[in-house]
């Protein structure tokens, strides 16, 4: 683990313990994500990424532990409060997850009809900005989720995500079956959002190029808790196994030396 950093943690997980029936899944668990930072999580098949990410949004409750947002123990608020809290965040799940029978912009609505009282029109016009914020054509809030290619239902996705204007963006696997230059794209997408939006990004994936592309940091899950937390650079140099089997392995080293080709790029631009 690294050192602790005097940023504001907007996250905290203690002592995280979840389970489906007898199967424990993560056991002492513990992770902070800071303000305005992109945490990439990473793991094996089966260290539960995404129920993690389940556990702190509400849909998984812990057998064991605390889940902290904004400072307030989420599990332990009362109903009320709890959706007070979730209207300070949103979820992009893995594919986008639209509702099929509803219009993209309808989709986007959704969640702004649900916690906002705010005539159609009004509405409607948020939704058509968080559209084009999201990189689609103003035609495509018209079309169905069976009308778009895979990206532009990411996209979607993600438009819906921030329709409350949150803080905090939750995005499971985000680049999972993208083409590299949609990847690419979907990747600088989300940074410049964190940096114009000033938004906290806790973002399951399994892509070491969007790692090296968009992370401040990455925790790695393993042996049902987190094993190494920090920079690239700083996760990299842990002795784990699995660690160095991921990020040292042929496409852990082709990935940072496309970095450093694209850093060398962009240096001489300068």
């Amino acid at each position: 683990m690294v050192g602790h950093s005097h940023r504001e943690h907007v996250i905290e997980v203690k002592g995280l313990r979840t389970q489906f029936g007898d199967v424990v899944i993560h056991d002492g668990l513990d992770l902070s994500i800071r303000r305005n930072e992109i945490l990439g999580v990473v793991g094996g098949s089966g260290t539960g990424k995404s129920v993690l990410m389940r556990a702190i949004i509400g849909l998984k409750p812990p057998s064991a532990g605390t889940v902290k947002i904004f400072g307030e123990d989420f599990y332990a608020t009362s109903a009320a409060d709890q959706v007070e809290i979730e209207k300070r965040w949103g979820v992009m799940f893995q594919g986008g997850a639209l509702f099929s029978s509803l219009t993209v912009a309808q989709n986007v609505m959704a969640p702004i009809r649900e916690h906002l009282k705010l005539p159609h029109e009004l509405a409607a016009d948020i939704a058509a900005m968080k559209i084009s914020m999201s990189g689609l054509p103003p035609d495509a809030g018209a079309k169905y989720p069976s009308e778009l290619s895979g990206g532009m239902n990411k996209r979607a996705g993600l438009a819906r995500a921030i329709a409350l204007d949150p803080e905090i963006v939750f995005l499971d696997e985000p680049t999972a079956g993208l083409d590299p230059i949609g990847a690419e794209n979907f990747d600088e997408l989300i940074v410049n959002l964190k940096n114009s939006l000033g938004l906290t990004v806790f973002m399951v994936t399994h892509d070491l190029d969007t790692l090296h592309a968009t992370c401040d940091r990455v925790a790695v899950l393993a042996e049902k808790k987190v094993i190494a937390i920090g920079t690239l650079e700083e996760v990299r140099r842990s002795e784990h196994p699995w660690i160095q089997a991921y990020f040292s392995g042929p496409r852990g080293r082709a990935a940072l030396e496309a970095k450093k080709t694209d850093a060398a790029s962009a240096a001489k631009k300068d």
